[in-house]
């Protein structure tokens, strides 16, 4: 009988360490889990971010591409007006 009390007391001590590593097992993937899409995240909002001054600064360029040239173009204009007229 103490033979068998200590087998059930053997098996449900293991089936506790068991039990143990799996909740272990189970919490460290939900944390990884959570780590690589935390990563994912913020590595979007980064390129997303990077993307966004970019576009702004290829933009401000464009832009400034435009007024110089109209203003050659008004400069040309008046140079032209000028030498017309004289």
């Amino acid at each position: 009988m103490k033979r068998r009390a200590t087998a059930v007391a053997e098996t449900a001590a293991l089936v506790v360490v068991v039990v143990v590593i799996v909740v272990v097992v189970v919490i460290v993937i939900v944390v990884v889990i959570v780590v690589v899409v935390v990563v994912v995240v913020v590595v979007v909002v980064v390129v997303t971010v990077v993307l966004a001054v970019v576009v702004a600064v290829a933009v401000a360029a464009i832009v400034v591409v435009v007024v110089v040239v109209a203003v050659v173009v008004v400069v040309v204009v008046v140079v032209v007006v000028v030498v017309a007229v004289v």
